[in-house]
Parts: C-alpha cells; structure tokens; sequence
C-alpha cells in the first residue's frame, strides 16, 4: 500500500473532496510500466481536477497530477529497465488517466521520456509541464524567424509557470525580456530571472480602437490569451510571431485581429504540450537541460507535500501561486 491525493465525488450532491489515503498497485490503470514517483507538481488544469466541482476529470475515484518524475519498477517495454529515470507530461494524465499525486503510477511507455543528462528527477519537475510548454513555445518562436538583437520579447503571465520558464530561458538565450505581470511585488522575482522590462497588466488591457499600434515586441509567449493577446498582436513587429499557450484570459479575443496579420504578417502559433510526437518532448527536454539556468529554478520552486494540494488547487485557480509549485509525494 502506498500513499495518494485520491478525489471522490458525491453521486448524491454532485461534490468532490480531495483526501490523502492509501491505495494499493492494483488499484492502479492498466499500463505498461510501473514507476515509483518522487515528484509532481500543481498546474491550473490541477486545481480544476481537485477542486469542488471536478473540472476535468472523467471518471471517479480519481488520482490528479498532470505530470510526474520517479524510477521504474517494473517493465514489459523494452525501452524502460528498472532503475530508469523517466519524466512524463501530458497524454491526458491525471485527467483521463490517474496521474502524479501518488507514491506510485502505471502508465503507457509511449507516453514517457528518458530523464535528460544534467536533470534530476526534483529539477524536471520544477520545469515539468509549465516548463516543457514554455520550451515548446520559444522553440516555435525561433523556427519562426526569432533571433535575439531584434527588440524585446514579451512575456504574459509571466508570475506564472509557463511564464516564468519562458523568461528564465529567453533570458539565458540572450533576449531582451518584457515580463508582464499584474502583481507589482513579483517585478522583483521576474527581474531575477532575467526580465529587463517589467509591463504592468493594465498596460495591455486597457481597451482602445485602434486597429495597429507600434510596434514593439520582436516575439512573444502569450500564457492569458483573452482581451491581452488582442491588444499584444497590434504591437508586434512586422514578421513575428506569437506562442499562444493559455487561456487564463478567456478564450474571446477583441480588436481588428486581421489587420495585424495581413498588414504586419504577424504569426499566431497555437502551443499544446498535452500530445506531442515523442521526438519533440525528446528534443524539448534536451533543450531545458542545456538552456535553462538551473541555478535560477529555485528562485521559481515552492515546495509541498501531498497533504498540501487540496488548498493549492484553491489557490492556484485565484491566481495566487507564484513560479513552480513542486510536490515531494514521499514527504
């Protein structure tokens, strides 16, 4: 027996509870690979998952947890020995399928990748899924023509998971960084992770007519999507583009939207990290071990215990929790 967060759900009222409990390895789904998990973490899609009304999940009971890092116990693909280090982020995990916030998880072997050299399993959690969608997007940013000395890449939500990865690596790569952000005590935190420009929120949310604005931002790594990805496009730079990967904003977007498209060839790179081909999270997670700064990864870490989560889950859909949140399930 071993330790989960496992999520019930009230047949009668409709309500969840998020409790940790013990359960054993059969009651684990079907997979091919057994793996002893050290870490997780809390994303948004997590605090929809635990929280009162169930968001995503599908079937109850449910183990939330959309990523995870650990060491293989047991294997029927060849690929995967005990003893292996292995990082696993989306295929639906710990939404459709249990997930990280358990002491143990089976899952298919396709849906993992081999730990990367230069990261330990408390480091690739740190980084875990907000930080392999941030390197999937400056990824598609620079297949797109972006290459620094060209002005400043902006980043939204820049507090945030993917936000804060983003500018941790764009800053190493040698970019400019305008960090947006609606709390001022975190300029501070986005400044030591190598932001040189710190753009309040009302700045890009202000409503105006305007069908262009100058331009402005050599690239950008939209995590808010909404109203502020409308106003963003109109200040692009002629030819570049930008790595759209959240909807914290809402999915409406306002303004003119053609016109920074045909007149300024803005690009519009819609980023999902839930089902990428195995040679891209390979590739991506190759790119994190080498152009991430890992000294800079414990200025973003919050630590927490399985016990912890459920008031996480609270506090991360109110837009409370600040860089990367990652869980010690053995703790």
């Amino acid at each position: 027996m071993f330790n989960a967060l496992v999520v019930e759900k009230d047949e009668e009222t409709g309500k969840t509870s998020a409790a940790v409990t013990q359960i054993g390895e059969d009651d684990l789904p079907h997979g091919e690979v057994l793996i002893a998990v050290e870490y997780s973490t809390v994303n948004y899609k997590d605090g929809l998952c635990i929280g009162p009304g169930g968001g995503l999940v599908r079937q109850y009971p449910h183990v939330p947890g959309i990523d995870f890092a650990g060491t293989v116990e047991q294997s029927s693909d060849d690929r995967y020995k005990p003893g292996d280090k292995v990082v696993l982020t989306g295929w639906r995990v710990g939404e459709a399928h249990w997930g990280g916030y358990a002491q143990k998880a089976r899952v298919l072997a396709d849906w993992l990748v081999p730990l990367p050299e230069g990261l330990d399993t408390r480091a690739a959690m740190a980084v875990g899924t907000a930080g392999l969608t941030a390197m999937l997007s400056v990824m598609a940013l620079e297949d797109h023509g972006l290459e620094t000395g060209h002005g400043p890449v902006l980043v939204t939500g820049a507090a945030g998971g993917v936000g804060s990865v983003a500018t941790a690596i764009l800053a190493n790569l040698g970019h400019e960084v305008a960090a947006v952000t609606g709390r001022p005590e975190t300029a501070e935190y986005l400044q030591g992770l190598g932001a040189t420009q710190i753009v309040p929120r009302e700045e890009l949310t202000e409503v105006t007519k305007k069908p262009l604005e100058s331009e402005k931002w050599a690239g950008c790594v939209d995590a808010v999507a909404g109203a502020m990805l409308g106003r963003v496009l109109k200040q692009m730079k002629y030819g570049t583009s930008v790595a759209a990967v959240g909807l914290a904003g809402g999915a409406a977007i306002e303004g003119a939207l053609i016109t920074p498209f045909i007149l300024r060839g803005v690009n519009l790179l819609g980023i999902d990290s839930v089902m990428q081909p195995y040679d891209n999270r390979l590739r991506a997670w190759a790119r994190i071990a080498k152009d991430l700064p890992m000294e800079k990864l414990e200025s973003m870490v919050q630590p927490a215990t399985l016990s912890d989560l459920p008031g996480l889950g609270r506090d991360i859909l109110k837009g409370q929790v600040k860089g990367r949140v990652v869980v010690d399930v053995n703790a």
